[in-house]
């Protein structure tokens, strides 16, 4: 068996451990969303002090030439790939050609670029959209491809398995230590609140903000609050990642979650108490509800040693510090 380290690397002379060393460069593409931004933030706290970031200004991970001019230029010796064009139902519904070829482009040309530049190890990021509509609850890592995707957001999907099936495919073939986490829904600071399509967590904490500020009596959500949703933290996925760039090396993507599930009512009624929201929460149930269940089974990692730190009703109150602090109008 080839060892995970390739031959081509050009620094042979410090440890393999992703910790061991704080000088190593660690490319972080995506540096500027919720999760990069996250994962920048997690690898300063540590010490690291050899970051490669660039902007989509500065470097276009679509296009090949250029990634492959910045690879051998810079010769980064770990990739954190969170780079990704992602948007909500509306927006895929609006451009799935964008969606599927974007993150094709992005993928292939940073996990094909790092690992003929000497890349030691990959972390692929993709998302609980991968699984089947239909998938079995909690949501297993064996149940990738056992059945159809949910229509909506396949283009992403099918893009993210792809990436997936290319850090497989490189390790079996090249033995290249390349490997995947599928987070599940994420929040945080930076993370979207915009009005239209914004994901649950922030449209709910901006809804609040704005009755509150409008001294409003009510705000009406959709639905009966009775589906079951799983949050993570950002901070504590970029803990995940870290602890993962440490310790797995498995062929096998990983789930990263919280593992502890919350309806939507309580959600609701817990961003209402952080945002100080002193009216009334009502619940328009003609509306539809969604998926009445959706959470990851994260014992995989769980059995790894990684545990997730920071409670839903902290991470609202650090999520609300952010958006006062840099979002309300």
């Amino acid at each position: 068996v080839k060892s995970q380290t390739s031959a081509n690397d050009s620094d042979t002379t410090s440890s393999d451990s992703f910790l061991s060393d704080k000088s190593a460069k660690v490319f972080v593409a995506g540096h500027r969303g919720l999760v990069g931004s996250a994962i920048v933030r997690k690898l300063q706290a540590l010490g690291y002090t050899n970051l490669a970031l660039r902007t989509h200004a500065e470097l276009d991970l679509t296009r090949q030439s250029d990634v492959e001019s910045f690879f051998a230029a810079e010769r980064p010796r770990f990739v954190i790939l969170a780079a990704a064009k992602v948007g909500g139902i509306h927006a895929n519904n609006t451009y799935p050609a964008d969606f599927i070829a974007v993150n094709l482009q992005i993928q292939t040309n940073v996990i094909d670029a790092a690992h003929r530049h000497g890349v030691r190890k990959l972390l692929f990021l993709g998302s609980s959209c991968i699984y089947p509509k239909f998938a079995p609850q909690p949501i297993p890592e064996s149940a990738l491809l056992t059945g159809p995707l949910e229509p909506t957001n396949e283009w992403y999907a099918v893009a993210k398995i792809a990436g997936i099936k290319m850090c497989q495919a490189y390790r079996i073939q090249h033995g290249w230590d390349a490997v995947s986490g599928m987070p599940t829904n994420l929040y945080g600071p930076n993370d979207n609140f915009h009005p239209e399509n914004s994901h649950v967590l922030p449209a709910l904490m901006r809804r609040f903000h704005e009755a509150k500020v409008r001294g409003s009596k009510e705000v009406v959500v959709w639905g009966t609050g009775s589906p079951l949703r799983e949050f993570l933290h950002v901070d504590d996925l970029a803990d995940g990642v870290v602890f993962l760039m440490e310790n797995y090396s498995g062929l096998e993507h990983v789930n990263v979650g919280s593992g502890k599930e919350v309806t939507i009512k309580e959600l609701a009624e817990l961003v209402k108490e952080v945002v100080g929201f002193e009216g009334e929460l009502v619940w328009d149930s003609s509306k539809p509800d969604g998926t009445p269940r959706k959470l990851m089974d994260s014992s995989k990692l769980l059995g790894l040693g990684w545990s997730p730190k920071i409670s839903l009703k902290d991470g609202l109150v650090d999520t609300y510090k952010w958006y006062l602090e840099y979002v309300k109008q």
